[in-house]
Formats: C-alpha cells, structure tokens, sequence
C-alpha cells in the first residue's frame, strides 16, 4: 500500500556529514507523523529524531544540535541533515511513516557508519 525508499547512508569520518531522505509513495492520503529510528547491533531500536505534521519534533537527546530533521508535505518526503557525526552514531537508520489513518509504516534500512 505504501512504499518508503530512503537514500543518504554511507559511511564517513567523524565529523562529516550524511543527508537521508525517505520519501513515501503509494495510497497515502495524508501523514501525520515522519521520522527516523535507528538500530545499532546488540541494540533496540530508538527514537532519533520525529516530525508531526504540524511541525513538532521529538528528538534524542545525543543528536540534539547536530541532526536536523524536515520535511516536504507536498513530496512525502522527510529529510534528516546529520551534522558532526561520531562513531556512536553508526547503525541502521529506518525511516518511519504514520498516516493519518493510523496505518504506520517502516522502510527497509540503510547503513549509517562513522570511523573514529
């Protein structure tokens, strides 16, 4: 019903920088939440940085000042600009999707690695 396709993992220096971006396609008629999660191995999955519709966010104490999320209501698309990397940020960042509906959604995963 709906598909999320992220691009923008990689892998960087400490203190470089990544642009994710996550745009959703499909039967969507209207988003209330976008967002990023992420998984590090041996980890659960936490919280890295939301979006409601309205222009809230929510976002993990860690990354604060360093991460800055967006989005483009008319695109379906959220976009997490990651500033001043560290190693701690290495894992798996799963882009995330609610629709108003109450339906959510999760994509499929890309790649974060940061060296030391």
């Amino acid at each position: 019903q709906v598909q999320l396709v992220e691009s923008g993992g990689g892998l960087v220096q400490a203190g470089g920088s990544l642009r994710l971006s996550c745009a959703a396609s499909g039967s969507i008629f209207g988003i209330n939440v976008m967002g990023w999660y992420r998984q590090a191995p041996g980890k659960q999955r936490e919280l890295v940085s939301v979006i409601t519709r309205g222009g809230t966010t929510n976002n993990l104490d860690s990354v604060k000042g360093r991460f800055t999320i967006s989005r483009d209501n008319a695109k379906n698309t959220v976009y997490l600009q990651m500033n001043s990397l560290k190693p701690e940020d290495t894992a798996v960042y799963y882009c995330y999707v609610l629709l108003l509906t109450g339906r959510d959604y999760w994509g499929q995963g890309t790649q974060v690695t940061v060296s030391s």
